[in-house]
């Protein structure tokens, strides 16, 4: 039962990015159908109960702000159009305004005899001059301190302006944005929730992420110029990066939008709609312009998704570090592909002898000094018994390198452009690692970021994925945020190393990747992954963890190290969403979600 239940929720998370790329026809019928019968004793799952929301609509909301909801009307279904109006004005906060932009023609004139006479309502009728204007012109409407977007034909959870509220009067934030879900006719039976990352803007510069429901100060939007017109189609990306150069958007982790999945929708996919690609690449090309940063916008992975290729301003030194104790033909594959794949021209290998015991180890040190092709080759001779923390750390002090690669004996270069890649990234201001696509020989994922808190302590996101998965919500596709990437292949600037005083050697053997890795987030530098640095490793997938004898001591102290330095903010991974399991690796929603907040 366990396996049948895991397989549910793969075909659940991949969704998403199939309906993005196979639109209504195909993937609503095939996935909607699946989604229906797993979720048919979940009714409603995603929204509190009614008690919470009694309580809600009873407590005091003097003194908290209020929300103008805007919303561009064209040519909606009335059955659509009465569904997203009493979403409104069943709201369990009352401090909201709903503006309201008609451009519609004129054979749905009762869209505007509908608003006739509506509580809290601006209403005005417009020539319809494209998504933005339209909403331009509702936002002109507004009188309240925040803004918010709503697509004509979705609808909110009744405890949306609440919760959206409740934050904005917490933090004072100017942006903010909460999870959503997909629905066909009835939001108690969606067929799937989007559950984001807090503020990811690697992420962001990838894909819209963010979409639905957003929500920002009056003020910010108008200071930005509001919604630009020559990126219709991806308006709203182009909004939330403008939004995001001066304000980080506080993220609420709970499902508040339902975003109605029907023919004429772009939640029924954008493969056949080239104008919307083109207009993100606008939008993220204008972002990179206004944030003086150099690159290119190209297609990703998948459709809905983008690369930016940021310039090689530069070409610093790069110090690949490489532990190794013995089996030189592992060595030796990893060695052959990196000086016969990888187009960086800058870089030096230190390969860092720990007390190999095979005649044959050292016959091939020698070989290759001899050998022009490794010319690039330094050996140095670590005596001390095994730390990897430690043989790290004191090859750390004779690289030469501006920036420093841990990696592993035991794996083998893929695309040539990897280094180029991981290093483009790694000078960009702000970042402070990258981390690699790392395959098993089989071709699923070995890693691709790391989230803390699986299991307890730290997993791998999207382990044994498919190799050509795009992933949760094209996690597995995109440049990504993470809290923490494995040291079997990780980048780091070295000045960064030196200021958190390198790896811990109190680690030993695990967790010595991932304590660094938040060490150097606690340091204020970003953790960056790509899926364009790609290599094979190859560590048995039955290894398992370290089970018996010392090994298991060892372990068991390195996880309670880990534990005590970082507690229970280990649980709280920011790039992982709070209604997604910590039980797996496969971004499968929670069996129980996260526990009613009392009002």
């Amino acid at each position: 039962m366990h396996l049948r239940l895991k397989r549910l929720c793969e075909l659940a998370a991949v969704f998403f990015s199939l309906v993005k790329q196979d639109g209504l026809c195909a993937t609503v019928r095939r996935a909607a159908g699946f989604a229906r019968r797993r979720l048919k004793s979940k009714k409603g799952r995603f929204l509190p109960s009614n008690a919470v929301l009694d309580s809600q609509r009873a407590a005091d909301f003097s003194g908290w702000p209020h929300v103008s909801i805007c919303v561009p009307v064209y040519n909606t279904p009335i059955a659509f159009l009465e569904q997203m109006w009493n979403s409104v004005a069943g709201q369990t906060c009352p401090n909201w305004q709903l503006c309201v932009a008609d451009a519609s023609d004129d054979e749905h004139s009762y869209v505007g005899r509908f608003f006739e006479n509506k509580k809290n309502v601006c209403y005005c009728k417009v020539e319809n001059k494209g998504i933005s204007a339209n909403t331009n012109a509702a936002a002109h409407m507004a009188t309240c301190e925040y803004l918010a977007l709503l697509d004509h034909d979705d609808v909110l959870a009744p405890h949306a302006v609440y919760e959206m509220l409740k934050a904005a009067r917490k933090t004072g934030a100017a942006f903010l944005y909460s999870d959503e879900a997909l629905f066909e006719t009835d939001i108690e039976r969606p067929i799937t929730g989007h559950f984001k990352p807090d503020f990811a803007p690697d992420y962001l510069n990838c894909c819209n992420y963010i979409c639905h429901f957003a929500m920002f100060k009056a003020e910010a939007f108008r200071a930005v110029g509001g919604l630009d017109s020559a990126c219709d189609g991806s308006q709203d990306h182009d909004l939330f990066l403008k939004l995001s150069e001066t304000f980080v958007p506080v993220h609420v982790p709970k499902v508040l939008y339902y975003w109605r999945v029907h023919a004429l929708s772009t939640s029924g996919g954008t493969g056949a709609k080239p104008y919307v690609a083109a207009a993100a690449k606008r939008a993220i090309s204008a972002h990179l312009t206004r944030t003086g940063t150099q690159g290119t916008v190209q297609d990703g992975l998948f459709a809905s998704t983008y690369h930016v290729d940021y310039v090689l301003t530069r070409t610093p030194l790069v110090s690949i570090l490489i532990p190794n104790k013995d089996h030189t033909e592992d060595l030796d594959k990893a060695l052959r592909s990196i000086v016969e794949k990888t187009d960086y021209p800058a870089y030096e290998v230190l390969i860092v002898e720990n007390n190999s015991t095979q005649p044959q180890t050292f016959a091939y040190y020698d070989s290759l000094s001899h050998n022009a092709a490794f010319s690039r080759c330094r050996v140095l001779r670590y005596e001390g018994g095994f730390n990897f923390s430690a043989i790290n750390n004191f090859a750390r002090a004779q690289a030469k390198g501006e920036l420093l690669l841990l990696l592993n004996n035991d794996v083998e270069v893929i695309n040539p452009g990897w280094l180029t890649e991981m290093v483009k990234l790694c000078i960009q201001p702000g970042v402070g690692i990258v981390g690699a696509k790392l395959y098993y020989p089989d071709d699923t994922i070995q890693h691709a970021g790391v989230i803390t808190g699986l299991g307890g302590y730290a997993g791998h996101s999207h382990k044994y994925a498919r190799r050509a998965s795009g992933g949760y919500m094209f996690r597995l596709s995109t440049v990504q945020d993470f809290s923490c990437v494995t040291a079997a292949c990780l980048l780091c600037r070295a000045e960064v190393y030196d200021a958190v005083d390198g790896l811990d050697e109190g680690f030993t053997v695990a967790f010595n990747d991932v304590d660094f890795c938040l060490r150097v987030r606690k340091a204020g530098w970003r953790v960056v992954w790509t899926p364009y640095a790609e290599l094979y490793h190859y560590e048995s997938k039955s290894r398992g963890l370290d089970t018996k004898g010392p090994a298991k001591e060892r372990f068991e102290g390195e996880r309670r190290r880990l534990k005590q330095r970082w507690g229970d903010a280990l649980l709280h991974d920011p790039f992982y969403n709070p209604n997604l399991t910590l039980d797996r690796e496969d971004f499968s929603e929670n069996d129980v979600l996260p526990k009613e907040e009392p009002v």
